[in-house]
Order: structure tokens, then sequence, then C-alpha cells
């Protein structure tokens, strides 16, 4: 199992140490024009999570290739770039020009008008632009996100990305306005680990590709549950701002909890949660 970062939870260029702590990095963002993003307040803090309005802000891919990748480079790190547009062309040109990467398209952003084609038609486009490794991050506010994953798979996705934010609002407690800029974004945190199981589990049923699985990873026992559910690696978001030690500890607790589980490998827990949990043989003997 690998341990990645969810995209825009992480500058690695200020925090270098926390990106080698990964074993992969993934970047912001990347759209084909620089974007200023959303108005602020970007950020809000919730009882249940993190609110963020961002809205993709990025230097565009021109800036990001000349300067931003290779110093990204440097760290000694594998790269996965996130790639966003508001039309397939957009997400296959930026493709079209990577090389030495995964991919990894944005096609679930909360904070920006969703782009016209479907997430099939973009995966597609960018297959016929590129052979590089491609994975199709989605939302999770598709009830039958199970059947936009094997949408994208027949496109040609090498796997997915389950999942991003969700839309939600948080108002100020004295004026009862929006706290955010643009009223709503994108909601992460613990409140988002249900849903994000959820969906790793439709998806993993209904078509066994590889998943990075993220939402409200905090420990240990959540990267497990999300293995369970199906995922093959596990991404950290919001627990980034308020713990750089984060990749460290989860796989710490995440040994733990296989130890208590009689389990050498954590790949012998993946998709367990199909098969009706863990098998006695893998319980801890009493």
């Amino acid at each position: 199992m690998r341990l990645l970062n969810a995209s825009g939870c992480l500058d690695a260029l200020t925090a270098p140490d926390v990106a080698r702590s990964l074993d992969t990095f993934v970047t912001k963002t990347v759209t084909p024009l620089p974007r200023q993003g959303n108005a602020p307040v970007r950020i809000a803090e919730t009882d249940v999570g993190m609110l963020n309005s961002i809205g993709l802000a990025n230097p565009g891919r021109d800036v990001f290739l000349a300067e931003t990748l290779p110093q990204l480079r440097e760290l000694g790190v594998p790269v996965w770039i996130s790639v966003g547009g508001f039309a397939a062309h957009e997400y296959a040109e930026t493709c079209a020009q990577l090389a030495e990467v995964t991919v990894e398209l944005n096609l679930s952003c909360p904070n920006v008008e969703e782009a016209a084609d479907t997430a099939a038609a973009i995966v597609a486009a960018c297959r016929a632009a590129t052979d590089l490794p491609l994975y199709a991050k989605l939302s999770p506010a598709n009830w039958d996100i199970g059947e936009v994953a094997r949408a994208v798979q027949a496109a040609g996705a090498d796997g997915l990305s389950l999942v991003n934010t969700i839309r939600g609002t948080a108002l100020d407690e004295r004026s009862l306005e929006p706290r955010l800029g643009t009223w709503s974004g994108g909601l992460s945190g613990p409140a988002l680990k249900p849903i994000a199981l959820a969906a790793v589990f439709a998806c993993w049923r209904a078509t066994h590709m590889p998943i990075v699985g993220m939402g409200g990873v905090m420990t240990g026992r959540d990267a497990l549950e999300l293995v369970a559910a199906g995922a093959q690696d596990v991404a950290l978001g919001t627990v980034l701002f308020r713990d750089p030690e984060a990749p460290n500890r989860v796989r710490s607790e995440l040994s733990a909890e296989l130890a208590a589980l009689g389990v050498a490998e954590v790949d012998t827990i993946r998709g367990v949660a199909h098969e009706g949990g863990v098998a006695p043989e893998l319980s801890v003997s009493q």
C-alpha cells in the first residue's frame, strides 16, 4: 500500500520533508491557463471538518511544466499530476505534454462549474492523447458512482481516486451569512470518511480497479478500513494541515492494527469487507 497526499493538501516545495515522507506526491490541479481561484474567504473550519473554496488556483500549464515540475522531480519522490479543465480537449492537451508521471484526472471539483463533457468522454480523450497511467478522480455526489466507475474503466482509465470533497456550507455564528466567499465549498475531514468508504466499496465491487482511497483519513484505522473496502492505496488530506507527521504516524498505527489482527501484509486485507469481514484465520487468537 502506498501513502499519498490528496491533491491540493500539501505544498511540496514549502514542506519538502513532509512530501518525502510520502510514497508518492500528488500536485495541485493544473489547468491549461492560469487561474486566480475563487474570491476570499476560501477556508472555513466546521465541527466535522473543513470547507474549502480555492477554485483551482494555479499558475497554468506552461509555468507548471517549465518551473514547478522540475523542482518537484528534485524531491526524489514519484509525482502524480492532477489535471483539470473545462472540456475534454483541455484535459487531453495537458496529458499529451506530460511524461514519466501518473495522471490524476480531476473530474469532480465542487468549486468550479462542471465540464459539459461526461467523465467517460474526458477519460477517452486523454487515453487517446497519452499512454501514461490515468486515474479518474470521481465525485461522491453521484449516487450510482459504481456506474461512473465502469464508464471510465471502459474509456481507458487505469485506476480511480475516491473521493473528492462534497459540497457544503457554513454560516457565520453572529451574522448568519455564509462564511465562504462563494457561499459553498468542498467539505473534507472526518465527516467525509463514511462517504469515501461507500464510494470505494461500490467502485471496487463494480470494477476491481486499483483505487486510491481518501476522505477523512486521520488514523491508521481509517486507512485499514479503506483498504478493507477495496482501496489499493490511501491518501491523506485535511489531516496534513494540522499534523505534518501524519504519514509516519498513520503507517505506525496501520502496522499496529494489522498486528492486532495477526496479519503480516496490508494487501491481505484488501477487499475483505466484501467477503464477510476478516476471516477467522486472520483474527487474533483468544
